[in-house]
């Protein structure tokens, strides 16, 4: 039976040597994120947070997949909400690293809190009719008609500043049954029937192209959606989200924008 004093110096070992996978376990990202900057791979490799506006819910997706894939110990957790949320979010502090807004209004009224902006896809405005198009909508002017129920997002929106900006250059009033806080908001009332048409982003109708009509606003008649993308000035992960944001304009990041509608910025 071994003594006292052996079995005092015994412990310790033990306890550490019990402790030390649990704490390896409790590291999670933190310790996958140390390892590929003490290896050669990615130094700015972090768990990201990245606000971004409704419209790149989709593509966005397939984009932080093919990032991960190229950039491992990377993680990326999207939120994405209209871009006057996602602005409010950043001026009450929300833990994030990047933003990506579907205006540049919004982004410059954040400059205090980001760094140098670029602009990595543009985007245009379609009416979204009901399925079959029931009411022949063919153009902005046929919004004006009493009978036709439409739906706009509200006006601190992007979408719905676009929305109303065009609409009174063609001087078209439309008097909407509800104001949505994003664009998904808008469509979803759409493919519902709870409205009969409604005014949206290119690629968002094409989503939903089996579920709704979609209507083409000439060129001349439209406006042209901006994206910027930044990092968070508050952000924990500077080179990680400073690395993404210039992926983000990238021949790989670009096609993947492109391939989902998006115009080139």
């Amino acid at each position: 039976m071994p003594s006292p004093a052996r079995r005092a110096r015994t412990a310790p070992a033990l306890t550490a040597a019990v402790l030390l996978p649990v704490l390896a376990a409790c590291g999670g990202g933190s310790a996958d994120a140390g390892a590929g900057s003490r290896g050669g791979s990615d130094p700015a490799a972090a768990h990201l947070t990245v606000l971004a506006a409704s419209s790149l819910t989709d593509v966005f997706k397939t984009a932080g997949a093919a990032y991960e894939k190229a950039h491992p110990g990377t993680r990326i957790t999207f939120s994405f909400a209209g871009s006057q949320e996602l602005a409010a979010q950043v001026r009450q502090g929300a833990p994030a690293d990047v933003l990506v807004t579907a205006d540049t209004r919004t982004m410059d009224g954040l400059a205090a809190e980001t760094g140098s902006p670029s602009v990595i896809a543009r985007n245009r405005l379609v009416i979204a009719a009901g399925k079959g198009n029931p009411f022949k909508i063919g153009g902005l002017k046929d919004l004006a008609d009493s009978k036709v129920k439409v739906v706009l997002a509200a006006p601190e929106v992007p979408v719905g500043r676009y929305s109303r900006q065009i609409l009174d250059a063609q001087q078209v009033r439309v008097v909407p049954v509800s104001e949505e806080p994003n664009v998904r908001a808008v469509l979803g009332k759409v493919e519902l029937g709870e409205a009969d048409a409604g005014l949206v982003y290119r690629t968002d109708a094409a989503k939903s192209a089996d579920r709704i009509a979609t209507v083409d606003i000439p060129d001349e008649q439209n406006a042209v959606a901006s994206y910027p993308a930044a990092a968070l000035k508050q952000s924990k992960n500077a080179t990680a989200a400073a690395s993404f944001v210039v992926w983000l304009s990238s021949p790989e990041a670009q096609k993947i924008l492109q391939d989902a509608g998006f115009q080139k910025p």
